[in-house]
């Protein structure tokens, strides 16, 4: 007779492991890897503080009691004080100060051959209003994008953003000083649409994303057609930050980064290249397309080329009129010696003036504004 009921049932013993640690609760020696690495952000508290520094020394060396009993608070703020609305509508020092300083001029770039302007002009803002903005908006955009790339690449992307926003507006503005980091800025937002376009296919609601990207990006153009904003500097921004972004934000396929990082007894699927074919199309498009754009833009800059002569059109990108408001006037400027030449753009007025000071922006405003009333 069977003995079915006297058979000792077999026992079959399971282990199971954890992915994060040993059997007797050890940390395990080679933890997943993760490609995506959070750096600790220092480069945008950094920027924001010298940013906030230059504009106090902007108003120290500014001292307007010294020369003006028009500033705003000089009993409290001593020679901290702000010059007046009239001179200053944002709260801050006066032209002649942040020109010496080293706010953007074209006259100084292609005569004086001053070309660090270039780069000085997007450290120094107009006034409280101006700086605030700017420096809210690098905390909430820079302060991400540095605590995932790290300060080098994010670094690079805001500086020569900035420069490239200020290559497009010595182009197109022709007569007025112009300062701050809008267009680094923008370059920021720029960096961020490339850098979702390059690396596709990491994302998991990719639409979602690329749509809340463009209409930030929209907006923030939109309000660059109000007045007295420098739109040029802004789109030069933009599409800096947009071409650098798929070169130094581009990511590595995950396949070929967890081949690096596997570890040992582990078989990760093979691969031998680095990148996917479509992100290197747009890494050598991108390179050669900044190649261009920076080498042809400073070349036509320190030559004096007037943008506006090729695209007479292109005005309206910086500033559209409405019953509401009117755009900034411009006038075209020729100079011989003290002689100065000025044609008013919107309504084609010309006036000859003799000057003892060619050079100062502020009365050539003045008379551009008489000359096109």
């Amino acid at each position: 007779m069977a003995g079915s009921s006297s058979r000792e049932s077999q026992m079959v013993e399971i282990e199971v492991r954890s992915h994060h640690g040993n059997s007797d609760g050890r940390p395990d020696d080679h933890p997943e890897f993760n490609p995506c690495k959070d750096w600790v952000p220092w480069l945008v508290p950094t920027i924001v503080f010298v940013n906030v520094v230059t504009f106090l020394v902007s108003m120290f060396i500014n001292n307007c009691p010294a020369h003006s009993n028009r500033c705003i608070a000089p009993a409290f703020l001593k020679r901290f004080a702000f010059e007046s609305f009239r001179i200053n509508p944002l709260l801050g020092p006066s032209s002649a100060t942040l020109l010496k300083m080293g706010a953007l001029e074209l006259k100084k770039v292609v005569d004086q051959k001053e070309i660090w302007r270039i780069a000085t002009c997007m450290w120094l803002h107009a006034g409280v209003f101006h700086i605030l903005a700017n420096m809210i908006s690098l905390v909430f955009v820079g302060y991400s994008l540095e605590q995932e790339f790290g300060f080098l690449r994010i670094g690079l992307l805001y500086v020569l953003s900035g420069i490239g926003g200020s290559i497009v507006s010595s182009l197109f503005v022709r007569t007025i000083i112009s300062v701050g980091a809008s267009g680094a800025l923008f370059g920021l937002l720029g960096g961020m649409l490339s850098e979702l376009l390059i690396n596709w296919t990491i994302y998991a609601n990719k639409i979602a994303a690329l749509s809340t990207l463009i209409l930030v990006v929209l907006i923030n153009m939109a309000v660059g057609i109000l007045p007295h904003v420098d739109n040029f500097a802004h789109l030069g921004g933009f599409f800096s930050g947009f071409f650098l972004g798929f070169v130094i934000l581009i990511r590595p396929q995950f396949k070929w980064s967890n081949q690096k990082h596997v570890p040992p007894g582990y078989v990760a699927p093979p691969t031998k290249s680095k990148y996917k074919n479509y992100q290197y199309v747009l890494l050598i498009l991108s390179l050669i397309t900044l190649l261009i754009g920076f080498t042809g833009g400073l070349v036509l800059v320190i030559h004096g080329v007037n943008g506006n002569d090729y695209c007479p059109w292109c005005h309206y990108l910086t500033c559209i009129p409405t019953p509401l408001w009117q755009c900034d006037v411009r006038c075209k400027l020729s100079q011989l010696e003290k002689q100065v030449n000025l044609t008013c753009l919107q309504n084609g007025n010309f006036q000859s003036y003799t000057l003892e000071n060619p050079t100062d922006t502020h009365e050539l405003q003045k008379l551009c504004s008489d000359l096109c009333i």
